[in-house]
Formats: C-alpha cells, structure tokens, sequence
C-alpha cells in the first residue's frame, strides 16, 4: 500500500519527523535520534552532536547493508540500539529515541504509563515495556532494550533515560513515541488534578472496535464553490489544532456543516498535522464520499447536525488537561474567569461507550447552555455555531482546565460567585 511518505526520500521523512519532536519540545538540542531500514538493508540515521533544531538533510548520516558508513557526519552514538533492535524484530523499518518529558518522568519513577488508558493509545502503542539502565551509547544498552522488544513491546521505556519506539516504517514508529508521551502527559496531569485515573477494560477497548465504521458510499459531484471554501477553512483549523497540542497525529476529529443534509469531517487514520483539503471527507445523508474513510466518529457529529440545526461544527479532540478531566471524573467548573463561563458555558460529562452505542442520546446531552462534553476516558466534544466559534471554545477549554490544574499548587479554586454569574448571563445572554 502507497502512503504520501512512499515518495519521500529517507532523509526528508528523518528531517519532518524530527522537526515535530523538536518542534513540540519531545527532545532537546543534543538528545534524540531516528533511523529509517531500508528493504535493501540500508540504514539511514540522525547524526552525532548535531543542533536537532538546525537538521539538514546533508546531516543524515547513510550506513550500507555492508556496514559502509556513508555522509559527512558521525552516526548517532546510539547506534547500538537501532541495530540490535533489527536484528531481533528484523520487521521495524522505522526507530525513535528520544526524551520527552513526561516519559523522561516515568522512566526516572521505573515506571510505565498504562496505555488502557484511551482505547486508541492502547491501539496504536499496545502495552508499553521497560529496560534496566546501561551505559548510553552501549552495546549493552542495545542489548537490554533489543531484549525488552524481542518480548513483543513496541514502545520501551530506558531506565533513567528516556523512550524508544518501533514500527513497520518511521511514521508508525512516530505516532507510537507521540501518543505515548500523551498518555504519560494526562497521566501527570490526572494525579496533579487530585482524581484517581480509571483505566478501561478489554470489553470497554473492544467497544471502540465494535462501532461500524464503514459508511455506504456515493459518488461526489464536483465541489461547489462553497464546499471548497469549508473545505479550506477546516483544513486550516485542523492543522493549526495540531500545532496547539489539541490534537495529536492519530486523534482528534473535526467536522463543519456544508449544507442541511451533509457535512465535511476528517479522515481516519490519516495524519492531522499535514491533513489538506483534499483529505477532508464529504458526508451526505448518512453515506460518505467514494473512495475515502471518514473519521469513526461520523456517527456521532451526523446525530448532533440532525439534533442540531444550529451547530456548525463539531471538534473530537484531546488536549491534555481537559482529557486529565475525562479519566479521572473530577468535574470542570467553568466559573474560573468571565471569558471561561460566557465561551464554554456549563460542561457535560458522558459516561464511556455511549459515543460507541447510542449516539443520539449524547446528542440529546448537547444544549445552547452545554456545548461541550467531557467524554469519559476518551477526551471532550466541543460544538460551535461554525468552524472557529467551535476551535474557540476547544482552546477556552483547554486553558480553563489547565488554570484549574495548576491552581491546585497554589490553593483551593474560588470559583465566581452566584451574582457574578447572574450578571454574565444578564449581559451576554439576556437571561
């Protein structure tokens, strides 16, 4: 199967991929590296001592099938690592290592993060697994974390070190490092907020792969002038919910109203920081536009358009904070500044599996006073009369959660007062 990053050289997948996780503060000037296998059995990696900010594509250093070391530069001193992987699970084409923060935090308590806990982390990453410490840039550093993926991990957590991941190529292996060091992120956040973090069950993981996701096809016309316009103005806004950490590549769904029987809404499993136009999915009277996969979440925005008239667009996301909320049940209180309670209003909550099995009743949960929902161990659902009032209240959100969470070093919240609201409600919205 073709992919976009079929047609890209190796060093150009290695430069992207590196640009992201230095980009997003997931490793630091001097630390992290990537390598790319070949079917030929040529390895391309990061270079030694090289600014990672500054990568060029001349830095990519190229090693033979033969062992012939190819470039201008030194080959990553953790070298060792990237070869006795392949030579263990000779399938993983592409590696990352690098030093998150969150994952760095786990690695310094030897522990790893519970993928159970989002039924698409468990998914993408599996169980995650541990490897004693050994000297950096060691052979028998690469021996302990060969031996840790020999037993079936994909995602390894270094004692006192930091993360490698793997897959079939870089871009797998890359979706693995990014949504593991989310789930470690909301798995910080969670403790910091004071709850108990709930994990989910095989049944409950099995519900999300239960819903049916394939939606009978019909042939698109050629898209009106107006239909391209939403097309532009939600693929900018997927984009930029990326570069805002609301998404990450393999989660988040975004959809925006075209007309009163259809509506636009991301692709499955195609990545949201280079999502374009032409990726987003036309959805009509509950069949999809032929030849592309729509977001599973389909069911779900195509029951609140119809509950809905009024509501433009529809945001599935998980920005850390507010998902710390979700798996942890503590509620959200709104009434932190005007700006939170007059944008987000009151925050709903839905227990799991309902987005799975009925999505009408969490439309039903959905209301002018409630546009946004915290879904239990699966992020929040944000609606908006269009396309930017929906990215506004996500970002409100978002912020909000974060105040809450960090207030709690400082003291307990004082939340406005019932007077205060009154006169919001007043002011804003003639109640």
């Amino acid at each position: 199967m073709f992919t976009p990053h079929s047609y890209q050289h190796p060093r150009d997948q290695i430069l992207q991929a590196m640009e992201r996780i230095y980009r997003y503060r997931m490793t630091t000037t001097s630390g992290g590296n990537l390598s790319i296998r070949e079917e030929n059995g040529d390895v391309w990696i990061t270079p030694a001592r090289v600014d990672k900010g500054g990568l060029r594509r001349e830095d990519i250093v190229l090693i033979r099938a033969n062992g012939q070391i190819e470039g201008t530069r030194t080959p990553s001193s953790e070298l060792p690592i990237h070869q006795e992987i392949r030579r263990r699970r000779p399938e993983l084409g592409g590696i990352v290592h690098a030093h998150p923060t969150a994952l760095v935090a786990f690695s310094l308590v030897h522990q790893v993060p519970d993928t159970r806990l989002f039924h698409q982390a468990r998914r993408v990453c599996g169980e995650a697994g541990f490897a004693p410490y050994e000297l950096p840039g060691s052979v028998a550093l690469g021996n302990r974390v060969a031996d840790t993926f020999e037993q079936g991990y994909d995602c390894v957590i270094l004692e006192n070190h930091g993360v490698v991941t793997a897959g079939s190529d870089l871009q797998q292996a890359f979706r693995r490092f990014e949504t593991l060091e989310f789930t470690a992120k909301t798995l910080i956040k969670a403790r910091l907020l004071g709850g108990d973090a709930r994990f989910l069950t095989d049944a409950e993981i099995d519900l999300e792969r239960q819903r049916g996701g394939n939606l009978e096809e019909f042939a698109a016309a050629p898209p009106s002038s107006h239909e391209n316009e939403v097309r532009r103005r939600l693929a900018e806004f997927v984009r930029r919910a990326y570069r805002q950490r609301l998404f990450i590549s393999t989660q988040g769904s975004y959809s925006a109203r075209v007309d009163a029987a259809s509506f636009l809404i991301t692709p499955y499993q195609v990545d949201r920081g280079t999502l374009d136009v032409e990726d987003l999915v036309l959805v009509r009277d509950g069949r999809s536009e032929a030849g592309k996969s729509p977001s599973r979440a389909a069911g779900i925005h195509e029951a609140i358009y119809r509950r809905h008239p009024a509501t433009g667009a529809i945001v599935n996301a998980y920005p850390v904070n507010a998902t710390a909320f979700s798996v942890t049940g503590v509620p959200l209180d709104s009434r932190t500044i005007p700006e939170s309670y007059v944008v987000i209003r009151q925050v709903g909550r839905a227990p799991f599996g309902l987005q799975f099995h009925d999505p009408r009743e969490l439309a039903n949960l959905v209301s002018p006073t409630q546009p946004a929902l915290i879904l239990e161990n699966d992020g929040v659902l944000v609606t908006g009369s269009d396309v930017l009032e929906a990215f506004d209240r996500l970002e409100v959100l978002e912020s909000t959660a974060e105040a809450i969470i960090n207030c709690r070093a400082i003291g307990s919240l004082m939340p406005l007062s019932d007077q205060v609201t009154r006169e919001l409600d007043a002011a804003f919205f003639g109640c």
